[in-house]
């Protein structure tokens, strides 16, 4: 794949790598070795990546970020779990974070699965199962990349992916998290690691364990139409725009008289049921209180 001598210019911090004074920041300052500091870069880099990689003494804005995970990870490998695979592709020899993603998920599960399993030790698998499915999903995770880690400007992006918004994607998001949580566990073991994704989502695991109906809209609405002397609500979908860009349409519709309990939208079929089934299940609460009222 073709090497591009110079990366996009996006807006965001992460992707602007000269300061006006001609600089270049830093991404992290975990303490590191004088080799470490003085290993050669990468055949295929960017410049911008090893400028990041190599760092300077001077503080960068990312110390919040390694502040609010509470660990160092050093500035190769942190550099690598917020590249996406669109900037590789961009820029040969640059490794992306899918490999730390990949393994950060792991630990994010294992520990999200241990902690529940301690808090609640009267619930059952399959309440547990739908509780860390809650707290560990892309909503829950890139709503931790936005307002705990303000990750965005720091996600190196290909060119493409920069234009169309990519550090604001919820994909994107989702596995920056994860990828920082892999980078932990390779520099630190599974200890720093365990206590990095307490820090995160220990907060969202209690929200979970309150939220009832919502941690399964579409079981939920199943049981309150059961309740009702109800059929199974069905799902149709209809789906527009373009290819790359569609929005999928969902209609909780009850199959003897085609009645629309509730309608909603996403980026994908499984988000827009979602929508679809928690605007229908509070339609039919409101109707069974209405009931037993008379």
């Amino acid at each position: 794949m073709k090497e591009e001598s110079t990366m996009h210019t996006a807006s965001t911090p992460a992707n602007n790598h000269e300061t006006e004074s001609g600089g270049a920041p830093s991404v992290g300052t975990a303490p590191t070795s004088d080799a470490a500091e003085k290993r050669p870069a990468k055949t295929g880099s960017s410049p911008a990546h090893n400028t990041i990689a190599n760092g300077s003494s001077s503080s960068a804005p990312t110390d919040e970020l390694l502040a609010v995970l509470g660990t160092t990870i050093e500035p190769e490998l942190l550099v690598q779990a917020l590249t996406h695979r669109s900037f590789s592709h961009e820029h040969a020899g640059a490794a992306n974070y899918e490999r730390l993603e990949f393994l950060g998920d792991a630990v994010l599960e294992l520990v999200s699965t241990e902690t529940l399993y301690r808090l609640h030790p009267d619930m059952n698998e399959g309440q547990l199962a739908k509780m860390r499915a809650k707290a560990v999903s892309e909503e829950a995770l890139s709503q931790i990349a936005r307002e705990k880690l303000h990750v965005g400007p720091y996600i190196l992006l290909g060119n493409g992916e920069a234009e169309s918004g990519g550090a604001d994607k919820s994909s994107i998001l989702c596995d920056i998290v994860e990828s920082l949580i892999g980078a932990t566990f390779v520099q630190h073991g599974i200890g720093e690691a365990r206590a990095v994704v307490h820090r995160l989502i220990d907060d969202t695991l209690e929200e979970v364990s309150h939220e009832g109906p919502a941690l399964d809209w579409k079981t939920s609405l199943t049981v309150k139409a059961h309740q009702l002397g109800l059929e199974d609500p069905q799902y149709r979908m209809a789906v527009s725009g373009p290819e790359y860009a569609q929005t999928f349409t969902a209609r909780a519709v009850l199959p003897d008289n085609d009645e629309v309990l509730g309608t909603g939208s996403g980026t994908s079929k499984r988000k827009a049921q979602l929508a679809a089934a928690q605007e229908a299940w509070k339609a039919l609460d409101a109707r069974s209180s209405g009931h037993a009222k008379h």
